[in-house]
């Protein structure tokens, strides 16, 4: 499955909106996703699967990777 993440460059500032960042990365749930990127100083706001039309979309994105190291 395809997850995309919705993160903040770093841990100790506040979210806001304009600074959000997303990553797209592979795994079996949205626990795994979070495993994954836990040793790294970033705020996760948002782990959401994509799938159907919505994935779709997401893939006619110019930013659309999959992360295979983070």
């Amino acid at each position: 499955m395809i997850f995309k993440v919705y993160y903040q460059e770093s841990k100790t500032e506040v979210p806001v909106r304009e600074n959000t960042k997303t990553l797209y990365m592979e795994g079996e749930n949205e626990r795994e996703i979070r495993e994954k990127l836990q040793g790294k100083d970033i705020n996760i706001e948002l782990v959401q699967l994509l799938e159907g039309a919505y994935l779709e979309y997401e893939k006619q994105s110019e930013n659309f990777k999959i992360q295979e190291n983070v």
